[in-house]
């Protein structure tokens, strides 16, 4: 009885090492994130940084077919378009897709910077929270 006790135990320890490995090589490897996607499916290009807030990656595909795979990928809480760009809110990044001469430059920056950069080109269409407005809940609203 106590062989058959200790067999158990060895076998559970060394199923929780296999799965212990296989999480960290998920974490590691994928992308969780839109953040992760562009970082993992677009080209870095430094130079067209804007400052230490907005990261920027390039693609020879327009921004419109950018938004597509990303959105694809991972379905933001707000979209915006117009003929500057595509602007895609998530709960802590942005996505921006701005066309170039040679396809498009992605911009990704957390809300906290984001919303105030392109607050003049979105407005109050993107929300705050997870997929919400910025509409309050008080008395009378959505009348």
């Amino acid at each position: 009885m106590k062989k058959s006790y200790r067999t158990w135990l060895v076998a559970g320890a060394a199923l929780a090492v296999v799965g212990a490995l296989i999480a960290a090589v998920a974490i590691f490897s994928g992308n969780f994130s839109p953040r992760g996607y562009v970082e993992d499916n677009y080209s870095r290009a430094s130079s067209r940084d804007i400052g230490d807030d907005a990261i920027a990656y390039t693609s020879p595909k327009s921004p419109s077919q950018v938004a597509k795979e990303v959105t694809d990928a991972w379905k933001p809480a707000d979209e915006y378009v117009d003929g500057s760009g595509v602007y895609l809110r998530y709960d802590d990044d942005s996505v921006v897709i701005l066309p170039i001469a040679a396809g498009s430059v992605i911009l990704l920056e957390r809300m906290t910077t984001a919303h105030a950069r392109y607050h003049s080109t979105v407005g109050s269409y993107w929300g705050w929270g997870r997929g919400n407005t910025v509409r309050g809940g008080g008395p009378g609203s959505g009348k």
